[in-house]
Formats: structure tokens, C-alpha cells, sequence
């Protein structure tokens, strides 16, 4: 087994602005496992809000010996690394090259991937730039909102008056407290807000333990892999499921079934990232309540044999491109 790593930049369309940030270009790592001539890709952007980069990912990922590498071919489920960016890497390369050794991905499987919605992300802004951007994308009904603390129901409320059709999602980012989470309750209701993401900080959300709120909240920074669990079960109502956090497709699924056992609701999301990255996520999706794929549209340029997406709908990965 070969190991290789690439690191690659995507530019945006347009700035992408968050509670937390202001993204206007990403960088990855493109992670390739070739065996018996047959070569397995995946992309990788890792946590940035852990400290991850592509640096520090190519860093760990060429301190996997030889032996450790060459171990993947015979125990593809057992990866040295913790989870995180380098290991989705790895991960998601490996099923896809274990794909291709099969024929496709439904002949590894069985499973059939099928189209699905995605949510497209409407970023922080004052309220009426963000209703114009709401208004710019008519065909999109399903609208993730990039709010603060600031101007919160102002913006949410514009929203809603330009697309009374649109099922929302709210990404706070932790960016909320205590006592705006209180304020904005019955409004959310009233609002028909759909899900309410990581409304508190991860080191703060102690206090939405037993909370009966009256949207469903969904966990993001405070679950990052399968261990967060059981800590955040009493806590949300749903979990953002993301390759680069757990570590890629394979824990991924083991937390998809999780969250199904326990009743808790899931979403697929995405750290940004072409249709490479969102690929294997593609997997998730089928089982998810919300899908948050949309990286790719947010890209001025994308991988070749892209994932075709329109009008929201995500086709399943061209084999040419993953699986």
C-alpha cells in the first residue's frame, strides 16, 4: 500500500461568514491509497477550531510507518490515528479504493446510494442582505442561517417574510447565551425554525441537560466523535454527523447508528470543501433528517466528474469521482 498526500486551495464564490469567522478560501489535503494498481482518493480540510491544518495533518500522516500503511490492506477497520482530519483522510481514501477493488461501491456494500436535498447556507449579515440572499436562490427550499447575538430575530425574521416556503435551520456556532437562548424560544417556535444548531458554547452547554425546548437542538462543536455520545444524549436532540470531526466514513456510520438506536435525529454536515470531500458523506445522507452538503457550491472551481447538484438535489457520486 502507497501513501501520498497533496495539498490543495479552493477559493470561494463570495465570502463565507459565521458567528466565528470569515472564510473566503479553504485549504485541504488530498489523501490517495494506491494498491495492486488501483488508486483510492479522498479530501480532507480537518478542525480548524481545534487546531488542525494541512500542515499538521500531512505531519501526522507521514509519521505512519510503512508497516502501519501496508496494515490496511489485510485491516482496513483499524487506523492508527485519532480521529480528526488525517484519519477521515485515510478512512475515506480506503473505501474508496476498496470500492473501486470491488467493482463499485453498492458491489462493496450493497447499498445504493440515492439523490438527496441539501440545505444551502445563508451567511451572517445584516437582515435585510441576508433576506436579498435568501431571495437570490428561489429553487433552494431548504436554508441553513449563519446567526449570532446580535440582531438574531431581526435577521431571522426577514428571512421567514422573503421565503415563508423554506424549511430553516439555524447555525448559531456557540455563539448565544444562556439568557438569548431563553429570549428567542417562543419566536423559533412561532418561526417555524426547523433545528436549532450548537445555540451555546461546547465548554457551556451543561445547562441543556433535561431541557424541553421547543425546537429541536442539534450538537455540533460539542460532538465531535462516536465518545461524545453519550455525554451530549441528554443534551440535543440531534447530531451534526462530520466526516472530518469523527474521523471519517467508518465511525461515521457507527455514530449514524447510534444516533438511530437512541432516537436522536442526524444531520450530515460539512467543514466546507469540493464534491471529493462530500462524497463519502453521500453515505450518511441517506439515513440523515438533515443533509449539509453544499460546500462544492460555495467553490469558484471544483474536482473533475463533480457531484451534480441542482436546485438543491444532490445526485449520488460519478464513480469517476468516488466509490
Amino acid at each position: 500500500m502507497e501513501l501520498s498526500v497533496r495539498p490543495w486551495r479552493w477559493q470561494l464564490k463570495a465570502p463565507f461568514v459565521t458567528a466565528g469567522e470569515v472564510v473566503t478560501a479553504i485549504d485541504v489535503l488530498r489523501v490517495t491509497l494506491s494498491h495492486a494498481g488501483l488508486s483510492g482518493h479522498a479530501e480532507t480540510m480537518g478542525v480548524d477550531y481545534l487546531g488542525e491544518t494541512v500542515e499538521s495533518m500531512t505531519a501526522e500522516l507521514a509519521a505512519l510507518s510503512a508497516r502501519e500503511v501496508n496494515q490496511l490492506v489485510s485491516e482496513p477497520g483499524v487506523i492508527p490515528l485519532a480521529a480528526g482530519g488525517s484519519r477521515n483522510g485515510i478512512d475515506c481514501a480506503l473505501w474508496d479504493l476498496r470500492a473501486k477493488q470491488a467493482g463499485g461501491f453498492e458491489h462493496l456494500t450493497g447499498w445504493g446510494l440515492a439523490p438527496v436535498t441539501t440545505l444551502f447556507t445563508i451567511g451572517l449579515d445584516r437582515p435585510d442582505k441576508m433576506a436579498e440572499q435568501a431571495l437570490a436562490v428561489p429553487n433552494l427550499r431548504q436554508l441553513k442561517l449563519k446567526l449570532n447575538d446580535r440582531d438574531t430575530l431581526s435577521c431571522l425574521e426577514a428571512v421567514r417574510e422573503a421565503r415563508p416556503d423554506a424549511r430553516l435551520v439555524i447555525d448559531a456556532n456557540g455563539s448565544w447565551s444562556v439568557g438569548l437562548l431563553e429570549q428567542l424560544a417562543d419566536a423559533l417556535a412561532r418561526l417555524d425554525v426547523a433545528l436549532l444548531e450548537q445555540p451555546l458554547p461546547a465548554d457551556a452547554d451543561h445547562v441543556l441537560e433535561g431541557l424541553r425546548y421547543p425546537v429541536p437542538v442539534c450538537a455540533d462543536e460539542s460532538c465531535q466523535d462516536f465518545a461524545d455520545l453519550e455525554r451530549s444524549a441528554g443534551r440535543y436532540d440531534a447530531i451534526n454527523i462530520k466526516l472530518d470531526k469523527c474521523g471519517g466514513l467508518t465511525e461515521a456510520l457507527q455514530m449514524a447508528a447510534w444516533c438511530r438506536q437512541h432516537r436522536k435525529q442526524v444531520m450530515v454536515g460539512n467543514m466546507l470543501g469540493s464534491s471529493l470531500a462530500m462524497a463519502p458523506a453521500m453515505v450518511i445522507a441517506q439515513q440523515a433528517d438533515f443533509v449539509d452538503l453544499d460546500g462544492p457550491l460555495w467553490q469558484v472551481e471544483d474536482v473533475d466528474f463533480p457531484l451534480d447538484i441542482r436546485n438543491g438535489c444532490v445526485e449520488p457520486p460519478h464513480t469517476r469521482l468516488w466509490g
